[in-house]
């Protein structure tokens, strides 16, 4: 049953995600101006300084902060063993056929419509810049941050492109 007097936890989840993105080393400059630089293909969407305050209000939603934790922690578990066989297996291996990465990614995309998921998509296929970076370290398990990130990017490239529109 569903606690009536439950109040979300805005602040600490926002809180857990900037915390966890930045303990894996994320700078979130780097995720706004990754945003600045897809979207100055099409058209002068705004300054970097807009798509950084875009970006703060990206990762304020509620439905970004759900998929965010889950999938930080869900990494987290996997880096440290503590997921069940075979779910520690498929996310340590981040096995092509899994899917649930895409799936909360694409929860966070899609905040943004059309604009956020197919933006998602390219990222998700070309590894950009700070996604790349986690797609391609073998030390850590990235199966969900590298995801994750591509989504807040294209939420951010999303953002501005509907306040331009």
């Amino acid at each position: 049953m569903q606690n009536s007097n439950f109040k979300y936890p805005d602040t600490a989840a926002f809180n857990f995600v900037v915390e966890h993105l930045e303990s894996r080393g994320v700078e979130l400059r780097e995720l706004s101006n990754l945003a600045y630089e897809m979207q100055k293909d099409f058209a002068e969407l705004g300054t970097p300084d807009e798509y950084y305050e875009a970006l703060i209000d990206v990762l304020h939603k509620r439905e970004l902060l759900n998929d965010a934790m889950v999938a930080l922690e869900l990494d987290r578990l996997a880096q440290t063993n503590q997921l069940a066989e075979p779910l520690l297996s498929i996310v340590k291996n981040d096995a092509g056929v899994f899917g649930a990465d895409e799936a909360l990614a694409l929860g966070i995309a899609n905040i943004y419509g059309t604009i956020g998921v197919t933006n998602y998509g390219y990222l998700d296929r070309v590894k950009k810049d700070v996604i790349k970076r986690f797609d391609e370290n073998d030390d850590q398990v990235a199966t969900f941050i590298d995801d994750i990130l591509g989504a807040i990017v294209a939420a951010v490239c999303g953002k501005m492109a509907h306040r331009y529109a």
